[in-house]
């Protein structure tokens, strides 16, 4: 149950619980401003940084221009739509929703007299600049990405979606870090079954607080726990979201998280990139084969090249495959040393800084690698067929379907290990049957593929010239199916 204090109309009560709430005098940055306006005691409680010091000084000033006994007959209607010349203004009846209100940035205006208390939003967020994100670049393009503040997201993708349907519902989360979280999606467009689902699993959270943003609440409404496989789309790019909003998906921003959530997803959602769409239809297509390619070399080759390699008499077209020399390393311990050793450096980069990569790269890539061949730790082929691994792994567009396909390949690769062909074939094939099993919100992982829907299948196999996309993907269900209306359709 919320704690509720109703206000009291002297000052001086409400300001005493205001201090011992928050800690007046013990924490620094609660300020506490005490004046006269139109003969009556009043004062603005803030947290300082947080607020617009150009307009709390103009509220400062109509405030002490109340001449003495203005505010006397319906002081508070007075005082709003006189002497408080801004444009998002409140007044709450709670002591203990006003100062949730402050922790949130909004400045308090207390009266004496006056059982209310304004709830006046000057803030103002120190917010780093917009720059185009790492892990979605584009060759055209915009080069705007979201930032950690969730007001400005919403404004980048209202740039882009004028549409009056467009909604963005607020949801708190959090019994102390009261986290705001905007649920955006297209009203006349998107699911009412998805939409109330995703709103009824952020209700139930029931925690102190999601530190961690958007991942930590993706854990929380999915509850993921054994399985790798990613079921949010995450995207840094406000043009990818408006995309998916008129798709009739749903977007989740987390305050404080330079991302969005995007739900429903399928795996395709993350092996296809922006980049496709910013090229022509043919050349998109491509760019989209050789990256699913890449992804599929990135679980299947280094257990299917080892099979080959301890495999005898080879047919003569492929008798090449495998070491001439073996190394002083037994082939399968040397791959996963390869394997340990290619994290080890990605995590060594990341926590490198950036004037010591370039040397980092050079060490790991060169002297590490060209010293082990020729000491005969490893082979020059395991070395060869890891980096294309690893190619195909930083082709993949989502980090976490990246590092999901990462641990399948281990365990592909052991069962081919202990158990030979047979091995491989049963844990690739429940590898498919786990992705066939996830769904996200009621969608199946695999569809179009599982359960077929060919039109829709052709629409990920091929990248469709925008105006011949004259239907939405029917896995969300969208209220209204045609993109296009009949009448404009070639």
């Amino acid at each position: 149950m919320k704690q509720t204090k109703p206000t009291a109309k002297k000052l001086v009560e409400n300001l005493d619980f205001i201090k011992t709430r928050l800690g007046y005098g013990v924490t620094f940055d609660l300020l506490i401003r005490e004046f006269t306006a139109g003969g009556k005691r009043a004062a603005l409680v803030f947290l300082d940084g947080f607020v617009n010091d150009n307009a709390v000084i103009e509220i400062m000033k109509r405030l002490l221009m109340i001449p003495r006994g203005g505010l006397t007959v319906n002081a508070a209607e007075h005082v709003l739509h006189d002497y408080l010349p801004f444009f998002e203004v409140s007044w709450v009846e709670d002591l203990v929703e006003a100062c949730d209100e402050v922790l949130a940035g909004p400045m308090l205006l207390l009266i004496d007299g006056l059982a209310k208390i304004f709830v006046v939003d000057v803030r103002q967020y120190q917010v780093r600049s917009m720059e185009e994100p790492d892990l979605e670049r584009v060759t055209r393009g915009a080069r705007e990405g979201f930032v950690e503040t969730a007001l400005f997201n919403v404004n980048l993708i209202r740039r882009r979606v004028r549409d009056p349907n467009l909604r963005f519902e607020v949801h708190t989360v959090g019994k102390r870090s009261h986290t705001d979280i905007m649920i955006g999606y297209i009203a006349d467009i998107a699911s009412p079954e998805i939409v109330a689902d995703v709103k009824a699993r952020i209700s139930h959270i029931d925690r102190d607080a999601i530190p961690m943003g958007g991942k930590n609440l993706e854990e929380y409404i999915f509850g993921t726990k054994l399985n790798p496989l990613p079921v949010t789309r995450y995207t840094e790019r406000p043009d990818v979201a408006a995309a998916h909003l008129f798709e009739g998906h749903v977007i989740i921003i987390v305050d404080t998280t330079p991302f969005a959530l995007i739900v429903p997803s399928t795996i395709w959602h993350f092996t296809q990139h922006a980049e496709e769409y910013f090229q022509n239809p043919p050349i998109g297509t491509y760019l989209r084969w050789v990256r699913t390619i890449g992804i599929l070399i990135s679980l299947v080759l280094i257990p299917v090249w080892y099979l080959l390699a301890t495999t005898p008499d080879l047919p003569e077209w492929i008798a090449f495959i495998g070491p001439k020399e073996p190394g002083r390393v037994p082939l399968w311990v040397q791959f996963l040393l390869l394997e340990i050793g290619l994290d080890l450096l990605r995590m060594a980069l990341v926590h490198t800084p950036n004037a010591l990569a370039t040397s980092l790269g050079l060490v790991g890539a060169i002297l590490l690698g060209e010293l082990a061949i020729e000491t005969g730790l490893f082979t020059a082929e395991a070395i060869l067929y890891t980096a294309l691994v690893a190619v195909g792994s930083f082709a993949t567009p989502s980090l976490e379907l990246s590092l999901a396909i990462r641990l399948f390949r281990y365990f592909i690769f052991l069962a081919s290990v202990l158990f030979g062909w047979w091995g491989f074939g049963g844990a690739f094939l429940t590898t498919v049957l786990i992705m066939g099993l996830t769904k996200s919100f009621g969608v199946p992982y695999l569809w179009p593929l599982i359960p077929l829907d060919w039109p829709a299948l052709l629409r990920v196999v091929f990248r469709y010239p925008i105006p011949d996309v004259s239907i939405r993907p029917r896995m969300t269900k969208p209220r209204d199916i045609r993109a296009t209306p009949r009448s404009k359709r070639r």
